[in-house]
C-alpha cells in the first residue's frame, strides 16, 4: 500500500488494487482503503464508497464457496524478497508442492526457487516465465538435487518440458542471453530458436482445424471460443471437452453443489437455457457394491431416478510397483501420470532417446534413455499413476 500510494503521488495514473475479500496476503493491496486514502486529494480516484461496499459484499459471498482452493496464506510474507515470486505463482506453487507431499518442505522449495532463478540469469518472472523457475525448483525438491547437480555436465537429469520450452526459446529471448553451458545440458544438443517464436509458427487453417476438432468430438460444430481454447491448450482443451460430454453442461450447476455436492434430502435447481429449469433433489446413496460402484437415488422434476457411479475411494488400492534399484531401470522423478509411451518391446534405444512423458499438477517432463540397449520391460500405459522412484521402464545393456 506504501507503494502504491508513493506511486500516485509521483503521478501515476494506473494502479493495480483488489476488492477488498480478495485483497492482501499474494493478492493486491485493499481497493477501498486505497479510495478513502487518496479521497480528497488531487489522485482521488472518485469511486463512490456505496458502489464499493456493494461490489465487496458480493466477492465476499463468491469467495466462501472457492474456500477449498485458498492457498492458506492467511497473511503476507517478506521472504518475497529472496524468491521474487508472482502472487498468483506464489499460490500455484504452494498447492503445487502440497499436491506433490512436498509441502512441509516449503521453505526448501522457496530457497530452491531463488536459486533456480539465479541459474537462468535472474530472468523477468511473469506467467509463464514464473512457472518455468518454479516447475524446476519443484522438480529439484522432489528429486533430491541441489543447483550443482544440476549444472553438473556428468549428471543426466530429466528437465520438465517446461524448462526445454524456455530454453529452446519458445517463450522468447531474455535481456541478457541464458546461461550457455545450462542451456547446452537441457537442449542435449539441440539449437535454441533465435528471434521471436511467434514469427516461426506455421500458418494454420482455422476451418481445417475446425472440422478436425469436431470430427474428433462428434459434434456439429466448434465455436470460436472452444477453437481459440484448442489453439492455445490442445490437450488440455480435449480433455475438457471430453468430460464436458460425459458429465453434461456442470457449469450451469450452483458452484457449492459443483465443488462440495447437496446435502440429503436437498434440493436445488438448474437453468439450462431461458425457459428450461431442472428440479433436483438429492435422495441417498447406496453403499459401494463388488465393483466399487454406488447407486445414487434423486428425483428430477418430482420423478424419482437413480444412477450408478463408480466410488474409486471404494475400489481396492493399486498394487505398490516396484522401485528402481537398479541400472537399466528408469524410474518416476515425481508422483504423476503417465501421459505417453514412446517405446515399446524389443525396441532399441541409443541414450537420450526419449521413453515416455510424465505429468503432474501440469508440470510435465519427457523421461530419456541414460543409456543404450533393448527395452525388456514396460510398466506402466499411458494414464497411469505413480509414485517417486516407480519403476517404468527397463533397458538391458547393449
Amino acid at each position: 500500500m506504501a507503494t502504491q500510494l508513493a506511486a500516485a503521488e509521483a503521478g501515476a495514473d494506473i494502479i493495480d488494487a483488489a476488492m477488498d475479500p480478495m485483497s492482501g496476503g499474494t493478492s493486491q493491496p485493499n481497493l477501498g482503503t486505497l479510495c478513502e486514502m487518496l479521497r480528497g486529494t488531487v489522485r482521488d480516484p472518485g469511486l463512490p464508497r456505496q458502489n464499493l461496499d456493494e461490489i465487496a459484499n458480493y466477492w465476499e459471498q463468491a469467495r466462501a464457496h472457492y474456500k477449498m482452493f485458498e492457498s492458506a496464506s492467511i497473511s503476507g510474507s517478506s521472504d518475497v524478497y529472496l524468491h521474487e515470486m508472482p502472487g498468483g505463482q506464489f499460490t500455484n506453487l504452494k498447492a503445487q508442492a502440497r499436491a506433490l507431499g512436498v509441502g512441509a518442505r516449503w521453505p526448501l522449495v522457496v530457497q530452491r526457487y531463488s536459486e533456480v532463478n539465479d541459474m537462468f540469469g535472474n530472468i523477468v518472472k511473469v506467467t509463464p516465465s514464473s512457472k518455468v523457475v518454479g516447475d524446476l525448483a519443484i522438480y529439484m525438491v522432489t528429486n533430491n538435487l541441489t543447483p550443482e547437480d544440476v549444472l553438473d555436465l556428468e549428471r543426466d537429469i530429466a528437465f520438465p518440458d517446461s524448462v526445454v520450452s524456455l530454453m529452446r526459446g519458445e517463450l522468447g529471448q531474455p535481456v541478457n542471453p541464458f546461461p550457455k553451458a545450462l542451456q547446452d545440458k537441457v537442449l542435449r544438443g539441440e539449437k535454441p530458436l533465435g528471434g521471436r517464436p511467434g514469427a516461426l509458427l506455421k500458418p494454420i487453417d482455422l476451418e481445417a482445424t475446425r472440422q478436425k476438432i469436431a470430427a474428433e468430438l462428434a459434434v456439429d460444430h466448434i465455436h470460436d471460443e472452444d477453437l481459440a481454447a484448442y489453439l492455445m491448450y490442445p490437450r488440455v482443451f480435449m480433455d475438457y471437452a471430453k468430460a464436458r460430454q460425459e458429465f453434461g453442461p456442470v457449469t450451469e450447476l450452483p458452484t457449492p453443489i459443483f465443488f462440495w455436492g447437496p446435502e440429503e434430502g436437498q434440493e436445488f435447481f438448474v437453468d439450462l437455457e431461458k425457459g428450461q429449469r431442472l428440479y433436483i433433489r438429492y435422495l441417498a446413496t447406496s453403499d459401494p457394491d463388488r465393483k466399487g460402484q454406488r447407486t445414487v437415488f434423486f428425483e428430477l422434476n418430482g420423478q424419482p431416478r437413480n444412477a450408478v457411479v463408480q466410488d474409486r475411494s471404494a475400489v481396492a488400492l493399486e498394487a505398490v510397483r516396484s522401485k528402481a534399484t537398479g541400472k537399466g531401470q528408469t524410474g518416476a522423478p515425481m508422483p504423476g501420470t503417465i501421459t505417453s509411451v514412446a517405446v515399446k518391446l524389443g525396441d532399441q534405444v541409443t541414450k537420450g532417446d526419449a521413453l515416455l512423458g510424465i505429468e503432474a499438477m501440469k508440470m510435465e517432463t519427457t523421461l530419456f534413455a541414460e543409456w543404450s540397449g533393448q527395452v525388456q520391460d514396460i510398466t506402466v500405459k499411458p494414464g497411469d499413476q505413480v509414485d517417486v522412484g516407480d519403476l517404468l521402464v527397463t533397458v538391458t545393456d547393449g
